[in-house]
């Protein structure tokens, strides 16, 4: 009976597929080498794959358009990138080359923004929603871009208080504001808490649109927004929230000509196992056809819809490759396999929120396999990974500890938030210093191009934040 690595995959998942495949015993990721950049690069190094930035974006934009006009929807659709997700140029750059829209989160973003428009990276008619709690700063800095002529600002207002601070930092401003309202969600039964503190609650909204906006001059309402934070799921709860959300936008509808917009929230999963099933063609045929039988029954006109995807838009272009460097038999049946670098700096969900990443190896297919714990080289006692998909359980190949060649293993759709959240280029657990960051791209040709973005981290550069 074979008992190879390969023979685990093949017979428990589609394989190849879709990013990932063989290439002379090495796992290429589309149609990248592995090997090649590691024997390049040295590891630990995590990269960004950009191409598929556009393939995400392209896929969600025809799916849209495809339902769109099977349903005869009245309404446009737009897609957002949420700059949070993964701020570097390089992303937010390639982003937008295809056109997209942009969703800020803080005082920074503006900046940010500002910066993209003096590079001719966009225009004044981009589109761009302002979510988040704001700060005075945060407001100010809106506001001169609606007085800069920026004419698709939105501010999406998180409490009734936004709009009172508006209104007094606002007196000199010449200028109609676009304003939208995010209703607050419940959320889901295991939450420590029922109502979503983002956000104003549905019963109150009624009563704020006509008291505080509807014969507001100063103000246009444009979008209704909500945000379900365990993302667009076929559950109750999803639907449930969904069918609260579009009886409220319906209600302010109707005493707002004005509001055109309808905007989701919340983002797709993207593949976190080689198992992913998700039929997104279905949900997007689900939602466009629900507002439509909605409004039609209302008889009001159908909304423009939004999206708002970050981790769908640069979540799978990422990865993160790391070598075994030892292996540990700590009991009959617990065996670690030691990386070269921290999972809990590198990949900080995997460890806080216990999200999972397809894990792979990047050689020695052809071997047997185990079942390991991965351990990092920090001293704390959770810098580990074991959470897969075989019963909890993660099988890789084995290898004798004299092998010449040492085993590599490949952490996959990491690009959205870890380089955030870890805080890439700062001070790390134990000082273990950030990987190298490289980026591969296509020429005009289609031939890849790969260059290093940023070094290791250098105890010079850790000293510096110190103060040493």
């Amino acid at each position: 009976m074979k008992n190879t690595y390969t023979d685990l995959i093949e017979q428990s998942y589609y394989f190849p597929q879709e990013g990932f495949d063989l290439n002379n015993e090495y796992l290429t990721f589309h149609g990248v080498s592995l090997k090649y950049l590691i024997e390049k690069y040295g590891t630990p190094f995590k990269f960004i794959y950009l191409p598929k930035i556009g393939d995400q974006i392209k896929k969600a934009r025809n799916l849209f358009k495809r339902a769109i006009k099977k349903n005869k929807y009245q309404g446009n659709y737009h897609f957002c990138y949420c700059t949070k997700c993964n701020h570097f140029y390089h992303v937010v750059s390639e982003a937008l080359k295809h056109k997209v829209n942009l969703e800020t989160s803080s005082s920074f973003d503006i900046d940010l923004i500002l910066k993209l428009y003096k590079e001719k990276k966009l225009n004044k008619k981009c589109i761009i929603l302002h979510n988040g709690y704001k700060t005075d700063e945060y407001l100010r800095k809106i506001l001169e871009l609606n007085e800069m002529g920026f004419e698709n600002s939105v501010i999406i207002l998180d409490s009734t208080d936004e709009l009172t601070r508006i209104e007094a930092i606002s007196k000199e401003n010449t200028k109609k504001i676009k304003i939208g309202v995010r209703m607050a969600i419940n959320e889901e039964a295991q939450s420590a808490y029922y109502t979503s503190r983002l956000g104003i609650p549905q019963k109150e909204m009624l009563d704020f649109f006509h008291n505080r906006i509807k014969d507001n001059d100063k103000f246009e309402l444009k979008m209704l927004h909500f945000f379900v934070d365990s993302g667009i799921k076929d559950t109750l709860y999803y639907w449930g929230e969904f069918q609260r959300a579009l009886s409220l936008y319906i209600e302010m509808k109707k005493d707002a000509p004005k509001l055109s917009s309808f905007n989701l929230g919340g983002g797709f999963p993207i593949r976190n196992h080689l198992g992913f099933e998700y039929d997104y063609e279905y949900m997007i045929n689900e939602i466009v056809s629900n507002i439509k039988e909605a409004c039609a029954q209302e008889g009001i006109e159908e909304p423009n819809i939004f999206t708002e995807f970050g981790k769908y838009t640069v979540g799978e272009s990422g990865a993160i490759i790391f070598e075994v460097l030892e292996q540990k038999q700590q009991n009959d049946t617990e065996a670690w396999y030691i990386i070269n670098n921290s999972l809990m700096n590198t990949i900080p969900d995997a460890w806080s929120i216990h999200e999972k990443f397809i894990l792979l190896p990047i050689n020695k297919w052809s071997n047997n396999y185990q079942r390991v714990n991965i351990g990092g080289i920090s001293c704390d006692h959770s810098d580990y990974y074991n959470s897969e998909d075989f019963n909890q359980e993660i099988l890789l190949p084995k290898y004798p500890k004299d092998d010449r060649e040492p085993l590599y293993l490949g952490f996959f759709h990491t690009g959205a938030y870890q380089d955030a959240i870890s805080g890439y280029g700062g001070i790390k657990h134990c000082l273990i210093p950030s990987p190298k960051q490289v980026i591969i791209d296509r020429d005009e040709k289609g031939n890849f191009i790969d260059y290093v973005y940023r070094e290791e981290q250098s105890v010079q550069e850790m000293f510096k934040i110190l103060g040493y």
